[in-house]
């Protein structure tokens, strides 16, 4: 999967999160869940990680675990029983190392890659949470259409290297601003630094995959385009809680 193939898929799915934020909060948590589908099929592939069955596993039931418990729990803090699901996740971890057979090659590297899949799919809970805090839906669509914005400025021909990275952190900041102030619920600055902040996640983790060799497989390619989206809901969520 090529650069652009990625950045445009990262759009779609952005886009998919603003569209199931302005249906409603259960649309918002079946786009947090399908992400965290994304992110697990092909994390294995994407890093060249051992015991791939054991890893598609433990990351999708981390991610799922965390969307479902920022869905269930019903006061604040919404986030307060997540990271149980990560200490639980992290258990399981070990649990699949103990039982691979044939002397456990890269076992270091196995254990620090489902850990990191375990963060990452974790963090779609934050688009859940995002959602029930109190500007609700409305930060959830104004951070993913600044999110879309981003990734499909970085798709087009002129937005390689550094300059092309900051024309699109640039029009995402722009872009959250923009939205924000078509929405009530969101004051302009607040769509702009997570425009902002939308950007640069889009822009850092595009060089940060750029050189991996497994992006021809297109699982490992759909999760590196899902990636981005899943990071961007816990970022939006911390935005949230500071400035609103």
């Amino acid at each position: 999967m090529t650069v652009t193939t990625r950045a445009v898929t990262t759009a779609a799915l952005a886009a998919l999160v603003a569209a199931a934020a302005y249906l409603g909060p259960l649309w918002t948590t079946a786009a947090a869940a399908g992400l965290v589908v994304l992110v697990a099929v092909g994390w294995a592939a994407l890093l060249r990680l051992p015991a791939e069955g054991a890893t598609v596993l433990v990351v999708l039931l981390a991610g799922l675990g965390g969307v479902a418990m920022a869905w269930a729990t019903e006061d604040e803090p919404v986030l307060r029983n997540v990271p149980l699901v990560i200490a639980m996740a992290l258990v399981l971890a070990f649990v699949a190392q103990m039982l691979r057979r044939g002397g456990r090659p890269r076992l270091v590297e196995s254990v620090s890659g489902m850990t990191a899949g375990i963060v990452v799919a974790v963090s779609a809970s934050g688009w859940v949470a995002t959602g029930r805090s109190d500007a609700g839906a409305a930060l959830v669509l104004t951070s993913a259409v600044a999110l879309a914005v981003a990734a499909a400025v970085s798709a087009l021909p002129i937005a390689g290297g550094w300059t092309g990275s900051l024309i699109s952190v640039a029009l995402g900041a722009v872009a959250g601003a923009g939205t924000a102030s078509a929405v009530p619920e969101v004051e302009p600055v607040t769509g702009m630094i997570a425009g902002l902040v939308a950007g640069l996640v889009a822009a850092a983790l595009r060089f940060l995959f750029e050189r991996q060799p497994t992006l021809s497989l297109r699982r490992a390619g759909l999760t590196a385009a899902a990636v981005p989206v899943v990071v961007t809901g816990i970022l939006v969520f911390v935005v949230g809680r500071v400035v609103i």
